[in-house]
């Protein structure tokens, strides 16, 4: 197997692998019948280490689907699977309904890979790196020509086209990596952490470009260990620890999955024992806690319940100074799930 530094992969080979690991135990992973991609059972041992256990998901036309895990969690590994790059222990892959083994020019084909660590050519522009990774895709003509400028506009580029990528700033590289894996068209793109190591305004830059993506119907697998990064971007997130997928589902999904509810912290203009009576019997509150001048009211969709809990405070007589309403992230639910804190 030969890969390009763009991951352009070639196997001319034999493209067999050892499916005989046990994947019949887990059957999580939505597969919505028109999914892009489609992964269960991926299991992948070095020596007496199981670096990824069993998992299962799947992802639809214009998703962006997150993995979401801190370093060592198995997310690159599996990402290397999916691609072809490493071979499986157990499981299968496939994408666009063509299945990897049988059909490996094809799947790796329709997948564009960006990986964490950069793969352009710093020598060379980005017109010339995009030129070089084009028609390593066998785009010729005309229609390279106009791929690379639609490229060049997606990532932000246009005005940078000719200069040498050497002299970049770290973000002006990621985002020449991404476009690069976006050349050819692909109909699933992975992203392996693309925002490490660069400056807050690239970082936004780049996660503006991938949010945009899905509206092409492109899928999108995100890697990350940010959580702000996942509830920004992703439809759907998949939490990954020691190799397993723990939970997935939307982020009020995986909400709801560990009981957690958002809080609306009312502060009074005085102690109002009347108001927080009259708050506990509205629908859908499911606590109220009272200290000093403030009622904490614990309860589901928050945002939608607020006209009635202010409404109901001024109905006991309270007079709202101010309205705090917070909800609960994904650093919550991992720590619920795993014991531990992301970065650890």
């Amino acid at each position: 197997m030969a890969i390009s530094p763009g991951g352009v992969v070639d196997t001319p080979g034999d493209t067999s692998v050892d499916t005989s690991g046990d994947a019949s135990g887990d059957t999580s992973g939505r597969s919505s019948g028109n999914a892009v991609l489609e992964c269960h059972g991926l299991i992948k041992r070095f020596g007496e280490h199981t670096a990824v256990d069993n998992v299962s998901f799947s992802i639809a036309p214009g998703e962006t689907y997150g993995l979401l895990g801190p370093n060592g969690a198995g997310k690159t590994t599996t990402i290397s699977m999916l691609c072809g790059l490493l071979r499986r222990d157990g499981g299968t892959v496939r994408v666009l309904d063509r299945d990897l083994d049988d059909e490996p020019r094809f799947v790796q084909g329709a997948i564009g890979y960006v990986p964490q660590n950069l793969a352009i050519y710093p020598d060379l522009s980005p017109v010339e790196n995009l030129r070089f990774f084009g028609r390593l895709h066998g785009l010729r003509g005309d229609a390279l020509v106009a791929r690379i400028d639609d490229v060049l506009a997606t990532i932000g580029l246009t005005d940078r086209a000719d200069d040498r990528a050497e002299d970049f700033s770290g973000g002006m590289k990621r985002r020449l990596n991404i476009g690069i894996g976006l050349l050819h068209e692909p109909s699933l793109l992975i992203l392996d952490e693309p925002t490490v190591g660069v400056d807050p305004q690239s970082r936004d830059a780049i996660l503006a470009s991938v949010g945009q993506l899905g509206a092409s119907g492109i899928a999108v697998l995100y890697t990350t260990h940010y959580m702000e990064e996942a509830e920004r971007l992703c439809d759907r997130v998949g939490i990954v620890d020691h190799g397993r997928l723990v939970a997935e589902g939307t982020r009020r999904e995986l909400v709801a999955l560990v009981g957690e509810h958002d809080r609306v912290r009312l502060s009074l203009d005085n102690d109002h024992q009347a108001a927080a009576d009259r708050l506990q019997t509205l629908p859908g509150v499911h606590s109220i806690a009272a200290t000093d001048h403030t009622l904490e009211l614990g309860l589901s969709e928050a945002h939608r319940a607020l006209p009635s809990i202010l409404s109901a405070a001024n109905e006991a007589g309270a007079r709202v100074l101010s309205v705090e309403v917070v909800e609960p992230d994904l650093e919550s639910v991992f720590m619920h799930l795993t014991g531990r804190a992301l970065r650890n």
